[in-house]
């Protein structure tokens, strides 16, 4: 058993089987597109095709409905109109494979060896929660690459091509701009002497001026010099349409569709009120709190400050679907190595996680397809999967052993 296990999780084995699964899912949901009435391919591919058709012509991508990314996705996906319509899919998948390879490289950087890397990443790779979503034509792992990508380059100390991913990771979606607190503590210079015994205005100055230095000027100058001249490049051709549904329309959103978000029962109840808009941005105060904390007290440790942050800000977001999952799943390998669960406990943990979004789904069912008024246990329901969600969270920290591991490394 240990030979075969061994075997699967073989470097060539494990890229080459998880990407071909993706792949034999790709074909397979096309043919049970033609064939079944339930279709396999997420709607929102239909929407990025049909976004990548407008940009073919010369269009705007924002005169498809319900195209609230930016206008980069579209450009990538016009193979979809001029190769064939699967290339998106197809595009997804490698970018999810990618995200295997990244996990992979990052986890020897920080000191495992070649075989127990193997087999972290391993619970990404062969996961059929990212394949599924990859192969559906869902573009969340464009983002985990990048996100990956980005922690890969601070890992290896390749600062300029860590700012330039962290700046489109930034432009794609507007979550990981979470990270540039966390980011920051880590590139600021370290403390050299003791600060007890100074005044308070002394420490505070010393703290601010530990972000003057060259590596964070450099990153944020980068990081900022990519964002903005992607948004300036695409606000001159689109105008204010496309800032509104690729940026604000995220920060003033109020989905009142149930979703796993302790919060859509009151926007729902509220949708018509002249406070609603406020009560959906008073929503973030409890994420930046958090988030704020989370870094600070994790600042040693750059990977498990941005896992926290990423389940921190799905957990309490105003709007939580289940692609979110992907956001810190795809970053849980980078954890994993460093937790004292036992095999047990881990396994306990993970059952709960599903037990929560399984009680949740028995109302959402009952709602969606059998019309009976069940908002109010949906609400009840995502309270408590909001509390699983934290349970878990606090059972992640109580149990995490940071270790010291080299910056450099060979990788094979």
């Amino acid at each position: 058993m240990e030979r075969l296990i061994s075997w699967l999780t073989g470097k060539r084995v494990l890229f080459s089987a998880s990407f071909a699964v993706r792949l034999a899912l790709v074909f397979y949901g096309e043919h049970q597109d033609r064939t079944m009435s339930v279709k396999y391919t997420d709607v929102d591919y239909h929407v990025f095709t049909d976004a990548a058709g407008l940009v073919a012509e010369g269009g705007s991508p924002y005169n498809r409905s319900t195209y609230r990314y930016t206008p980069l996705l579209a450009w990538l996906l016009t193979p979809n109109i001029y190769l064939c319509t699967a290339f998106g899919k197809i595009l997804f998948v490698v970018c999810d494979v990618l995200s295997g390879l990244l996990i992979y490289r990052i986890l020897r950087l920080r000191g495992l060896t070649s075989e127990t890397a193997r087999r972290v990443s391993s619970l990404w790779l062969l996961n059929p929660l990212p394949m599924g979503v990859s192969s559906r034509g869902n573009a969340e792992s464009i983002l985990a690459a990048l996100v990956l990508g980005t922690l890969l380059c601070m890992q290896g100390q390749r600062l300029t091509w860590a700012a330039v991913l962290y700046g489109l990771s930034v432009h794609m979606k507007i979550y990981p701009v979470t990270y540039a607190l966390p980011i920051a503590l880590t590139l600021r210079s370290p403390e050299t002497r003791p600060e007890e015994g100074k005044p308070r205005w002394r420490r505070f100055i010393g703290f601010t001026g530990s972000f003057v230095n060259a590596e964070l000027l450099l990153f944020a100058s980068v990081a900022g010099g990519v964002f903005f001249v992607l948004t300036a490049l695409f606000y001159y051709m689109y105008g204010w349409e496309f800032l509104h549904e690729t940026y604000l329309y995220h920060l003033t959103r109020r989905d009142i569709k149930h979703n796993f978000s302790p919060y859509f029962y009151m926007l729902y109840l509220t949708a018509d009120s002249r406070w609603s808009q406020w009560l959906g941005l008073a929503a973030f105060l409890p994420q930046l709190v958090l988030l704020l904390a989370a870094s600070w007290a994790f600042r040693c440790d750059l990977a498990f400050s941005c896992f926290l942050h990423t389940a921190i800000f799905v957990s309490f977001n105003k709007v939580c679907t289940s692609q979110y999952f992907l956001w810190y799943l795809c970053l849980l390998p980078l954890v994993i190595p460093h937790l004292s669960l036992s095999l047990e406990q881990g396994v306990g943990l993970l059952l709960l996680w599903f037990a929560g979004q399984g009680i949740w789904l028995g109302p959402a069912y009952f709602l969606e397809f059998e019309g009976y008024n069940t908002f109010l246990l949906i609400w009840l329901a995502g309270l408590l999967f909001l509390i699983v969600n934290c349970f878990i969270l606090i059972q992640i920290i109580a149990h995490y052993k940071p270790t010291q591991t080299p910056q450099r490394l060979k990788v094979e």
